[in-house]
């Protein structure tokens, strides 16, 4: 009597082998040694599995994008290698790991191989000067239109200031050669010129455009965490005992003092480091790097192993 082959018995795939395809497919979903896996779980029920899988991310890269690629590929290829149905994955980036100087500048040749789309300067939305500029001018036109729907709705008489706003233009005006006219025409223009060159200018001074990823993505670095990175890196340099970093749109400023060791090597290696950090932080253009080192009141030339005490 042969049996089919549907019942002579059942696969059954356990929670464990799941977690570890799920943790294994993670990280093949961006490029080899991108993506580490922190933790992963996964739970099967029937047929179905739902996986769970915490990663750390290189840095810089584009949060959403990235995740929505591991999250996509570990479904995809879970589901894939078990025969389970996976209607979703669960990605959760925990860090961020950032790249190696030799990884940082392959993708920088890579992405300016492939691109070259041109990298224009972050374009601030100016919430708060539009905000009050709008608020003002409603209220001021609120208070106008109620006294002219006052006065022709309802047959009422203007109202007092009004009339005397009135009277004080016509009789303050520019042409009539009184100064306060004039000083409030200049005020007017000024504030018409103010808003004018808020709208023609991108702002957003306090950021450095980065190079983009990808096509249509649009990445900045504020200036005063690159100033953090860059001094970060030159305070843990032997020898230098402060350090003070300025940031600006086209060059980066450092000023260091030495308390110890060669002046020229401290200068050359302070150099190195800021040079270094500033390759790797994805800045489009580059600023220019000046480095002022000046030695401690303490500090004394060191003494060469050939010369005398």
């Amino acid at each position: 009597m042969s049996v089919p082959a549907a019942d002579r018995g059942t696969t059954k795939i356990a929670d464990r082998a799941v977690r570890r395809i799920a943790g294994r497919a993670a990280t093949e979903a961006l490029a080899p040694g991108e993506v580490r896996t922190d933790r992963s779980t996964a739970s099967v029920r029937g047929r179905r599995a739902r996986v769970d899988v915490a990663v750390t991310l290189p840095y810089p890269t584009v949060l959403d994008e990235s995740g929505e690629r591991v999250r996509s590929h570990v479904a995809d290829r879970t589901a894939r290698l078990t025969g389970l149905v996976v209607p979703s994955a669960r990605v959760r980036v925990r860090a961020l790991r950032v790249r190696p100087v030799k990884a940082v500048e392959a993708t920088r040749e890579a992405a300016e191989a492939g691109g070259g789309a041109r990298v224009r300067r972050p374009w601030s939305a100016r919430r708060v000067p539009v905000a009050v500029t709008a608020l003002v001018a409603a209220a001021a036109c609120g208070v106008f239109l109620y006294d002219v729907l006052a006065v022709h709705a309802a047959g009422r008489t203007p109202a007092r200031w009004r009339a005397d706003f009135m009277e004080w233009l016509a009789t303050h005006g520019p042409h009539r050669g009184v100064w306060p006219g004039a000083v409030a025409a200049f005020a007017v223009f000024c504030l018409g010129v103010w808003l004018m060159v808020l709208a023609v200018t991108p702002g957003s001074r306090g950021r450095l455009p980065m190079r983009a990823p990808l096509p249509d993505v649009h990445a900045a670095i504020d200036r005063r965490a690159l100033a953090s990175l860059v001094r970060d890196a030159v305070s843990g340099l032997p020898g230098i005992t402060r350090a003070r970093v300025r940031v600006g749109r086209r060059g980066v400023t450092v000023r260091a003092g030495l308390a110890f060791g060669e002046l020229e090597a401290a200068r050359t290696a302070l150099t190195e480091a800021a040079e270094r950090v500033l390759g790797s932080s994805g800045v489009a253009r580059p600023p220019r790097l000046r480095v002022r080192l000046r030695t401690e009141p303490a500090w004394r030339a060191p003494v060469r192993g050939g010369e005398d005490g």
